[in-house]
């Protein structure tokens, strides 16, 4: 046990020493030039091993348990040293997130305090304003100063800056003579194969400009790089007022999003830009295209659902969508009663992909939408340089009434289209319902108008409005059902037509 006591006292020195020599050669020899050699560190473990070797021999049993109560006291004193580093490194990440936590809320104050200081700015700006206005007693000479008033007190500053912009302006716009709803398309398609470099066939352009006429809500959908975004950019160049593009947000789950919200913080309302364009359209008299851009990224029925409700009133005055409780001074001249009513020149798009990245649209939002689908590229043609047409939404409302008076659903189709509606009742379950014989007879007449025929608008409205619901269905268990109603289309209309409704059976088939 001596033995031992002399390792222990031995060993304890040349630790020691060695540390001291350790820190002085660490920070003093660099001072005077010389650097830290680990050969003098290796050479201390040896000096440790040669002194173990050579006491070790003599320890005898009780030696041994010794060095063994030592060894676990250096583990738990090691033990202890290492918990403390960490409880105190932790300390210091807690203090530090707490001052930066402090840095965060001093920030957060500085500017709240600014913005108070804004708003005190703008509160003196409007007494002095006022002051100026009413010393004088002119309104004539300081109407300037009065839109400013307005402007930095309502609650609405974007829409109080539009009633600006259009204050006194005249924007009747006269009919174009002689003007045809063929023509119309025609136009169309080659003011946007002529100016922009953009090619569509003459089908999807009366599609389009009947689907006008039977909803407010057009949805192009197909796959993505077809040109859907751009015929509704193209629509708005053609009638020289560009299409407001809304981009739709994978977070949209109500109606604040799309039109805004009243801040209780800031008193003021945070107008979004499908707001200011819808506003914008109850000055105007032209068609205003407002578009949706890659709708169902979000849930459709979600954001857009008291528009689905409010376009399906049969009486437009009723189209009222409510911003803020109660209308105030200042707040922008054609709210009512913090309503605003959706004007009829609007005319609503939302563009789809159909791929994995998005929501699949619902039979709600079909039902009460006119749906234009793309699958191909537009081939380059050759045309006459095109220009664009400035006309009142209200010309173009008149050619849809009079294509409904000269182009009327004959009754053999409707007739026919009754025993098509009991084939599908009796083998698919499905029924059509008022609201595509209503949307039937408003888009055929202005599909003929436009230089189609009547049975490639029924074609047309089937396709989208009948067999779009069989995707719901299980196609497997119902292939000889679909061969019977191509059958039935054939026996009823002839073969050779309804080609898109055979196109989409068969595309049903063929993926199940």
């Amino acid at each position: 046990m001596a033995q031992y006591f002399s390792y222990l006292k031995e060993m304890l020195v040349a630790f020691f020493s060695n540390l001291g020599k350790f820190f002085v050669t660490l920070f003093a020899s660099p001072w005077n030039g010389e650097l830290a050699r680990p050969d003098s560190i290796r050479a201390d473990f040896i000096q440790y091993a040669n002194l173990f070797n050579n006491w070790s021999k003599l320890w005898g049993p009780v030696g041994w348990v010794f060095f063994g109560l030592f060894g676990l006291l250096f583990l738990c004193l090691l033990g202890g040293v290492i918990f403390l580093l960490v409880f105190l490194f932790k300390k210091y990440v807690k203090f530090c997130k707490r001052e930066i936590q402090k840095d965060e809320l001093r920030r957060e104050v500085e500017r709240l305090n600014y913005e108070l200081y804004n708003a005190v700015q703008e509160k003196d700006k409007i007494l002095n304003l006022k002051s100026t206005y009413l010393g004088l007693g002119n309104p004539a000479d300081h109407k300037e100063d009065q839109e400013v008033i307005e402007e930095v007190a309502s609650r609405f500053p974007k829409l109080v800056y539009v009633d600006h912009q259009y204050a006194g302006k005249d924007m009747t716009i006269p009919d174009i003579e002689r003007l045809s709803l063929e023509e119309l398309c025609n136009r169309f398609r080659a003011f946007a194969a002529s100016k922009l470099h953009l090619y569509y066939k003459i089908e999807p352009i009366r599609q389009l400009f009947a689907g006008m006429a039977t909803s407010k809500l057009i949805i192009l959908e197909g796959i993505s790089g077809t040109g859907k975004t751009s015929l509704a950019y193209a629509l708005g160049k053609f009638i020289t007022y560009d299409s407001a593009i809304c981009p739709v947000q994978p977070s949209w789950k109500d109606r604040t999003e799309l039109v805004g919200y009243y801040n209780e913080f800031t008193k003021k309302f945070n107008e979004s830009e499908f707001l200011r364009a819808l506003y914008t359209a109850t000055y105007r008299y032209d068609m205003n295209v407002i578009v949706l851009d890659e709708m169902n990224l979000a849930r459709i029925e979600y954001y857009f659902a008291e528009f689905l409700s409010i376009l399906e009133m049969p009486n437009p005055d009723d189209w009222k969508i409510e911003l803020i409780g109660t209308t105030v001074a200042g707040d922008p001249k054609h709210l009512e009663e913090g309503k605003l009513t959706i004007p009829q020149n609007v005319i609503f798009f939302g563009t789809a992909n159909n791929d994995d990245s998005t929501f699949t649209i619902s039979d709600k939002v079909y039902d009460r939408a006119m749906s234009l689908f793309f699958d191909d590229k537009g081939i380059p043609f050759d045309c006459e340089p095109t220009d664009s047409l400035n006309f009142p939404y209200a010309q173009l409302a008149r050619l849809y009434d009079k294509a409904r008076e000269e182009f009327p659903v004959s009754e053999g189709i409707l007739q026919k289209f009754d025993e098509l509606d009991s084939f599908v009742i009796k083998k698919f379950r499905l029924a059509f319902g008022n609201r595509i014989l209503k949307q039937l007879k408003q888009f055929i007449p202005v599909y003929v108008g436009c230089g189609g025929t009547e049975l490639d608008g029924l074609d047309f409205i089937f396709t989208n409005k009948i067999l779009k619901k069989f995707q719901s269905l299980n196609i497997g268990f119902l292939k000889d059902e679909l061969k019977e109603l191509e059958g039935m289309l054939d026996k009823l209309y002839g073969k050779g037509t309804f080609k898109m409704a055979h196109n989409f059976i068969q595309t049903l088939i063929r993926m199940n």
